[in-house]
């Protein structure tokens, strides 16, 4: 086979705001239980940001981590992509602004908006950037405060969500154009406009004029993502030519553990081969993906070479899943 240039992770990072809410204490401003958030989530607690604390500062945190794994420093990178619902300003980019503090070097940066899909979505733009050898260098981040867009009187939506952010770093290097390359291998990208009204932000610059608070028809979000998931499962899949029970880890977006559960059982992906956080931080929207990496990494479940599939749901509808041997 002819060499092929690849686009390969080289580092993680993840970070999550110091403040814990426990599901005991939402269960005191809004009328809910530990019992009956965890029965029908899996969630136990979330993690808010500071009020001072922009998205910015956290995207920034998790982008050192992952760069300190890469043995890499701010001035080696030339591509910055976050995927964020939830930013710093109306403009500029989250990205431009992550550039300016950790002091990388002119070069292009911008955000990406697919919601809770963000993060596979701006995997794959950075792909056709690094493995066509116009970046050498990517952070791809993912960040959200998704706790500035709740309301805290809807018990169906503001026990779900929580704040944080990951990051990885993408470099160049050789492939042989197999499926056993390091790398990038597959995509699988959808979005279905006319599903808005299951999962939407009801604001926004040229409507309302305001942030807006987050709305979801829960049942029927639910029911769209084990089918719509699962599909796309199976054609990121055959894009980078592996069968899923070659897959050694499964990274879902940590949305509800219902429907991690759901996919995998449809798929017959054995559970022990996925990595679950949603209990300890909730659904953080497009960082969900690269914190549940973040962690798999660390306490060494993942290793050099294996196999992962990671996959994402969030409004739009948008979905994806993506192919990468680590």
């Amino acid at each position: 086979m002819s060499k092929v240039l690849r686009s390969v992770v080289t580092g993680v990072g993840g970070y999550l705001p110091e403040t814990i809410v426990t599901n005991e204490e939402l269960a005191k401003i809004v009328e809910t239980s530990d019992e009956w958030i965890t029965e029908r989530t899996g969630i136990r607690q979330r993690r808010r940001a500071a009020a001072d604390q922009p998205v910015s500062d956290l995207a920034v945190a998790a982008a050192r981590r992952a760069l300190e794994a890469a043995g890499r420093t701010p001035q080696d990178v030339d591509l910055i992509i976050v995927a964020t619902t939830t930013p710093d300003l109306t403009f500029p980019a989250t990205a431009t602004i992550v550039q300016r503090k950790l002091g990388c070097p002119v070069g292009p940066a911008f955000d990406v908006q697919a919601v809770c899909s963000g993060f596979v979505y701006a995997l794959s733009v950075a792909d056709g950037f690094v493995a066509r050898g116009r970046a050498k260098c990517a952070l791809v981040i993912g960040a959200e405060e998704m706790t500035k867009l709740m309301d805290w009187t809807d018990r169906g939506t503001c026990v779900l969500f929580g704040d944080g952010a990951g990051a990885v770093v993408l470099e160049t290097m050789d492939g042989e154009g197999a499926k056993t390359d390091r790398g990038m291998l597959g995509f699988a990208l959808m979005a279905d406009g006319t599903k808005q009204d299951l999962l939407y932000v009801d604001g926004g610059v040229s409507t309302t004029g305001q942030v807006g608070h987050l709305r979801m028809q829960g049942n029927q979000v639910f029911r769209h993502a084990v089918v719509n998931i699962s599909d796309a499962i199976v054609a990121a899949a055959a894009d980078a030519g592996v069968e899923i029970s070659e897959v050694d880890w499964f990274i879902p977006h940590q949305a509800n553990l219902r429907i991690l559960e759901g996919v995998a059982r449809r798929l017959g992906i054995d559970e022990e081969k996925v990595i679950t956080t949603v209990s300890e931080h909730a659904n953080t929207s497009a960082a969900s993906i690269p914190l549940a990496l973040d962690a798999a990494v660390r306490d060494g479940r993942i290793k050099k070479g294996d196999l992962l599939l990671m996959e994402a749901m969030g409004g739009g509808l948008t979905w994806g899943a993506c192919v990468v041997r680590f």
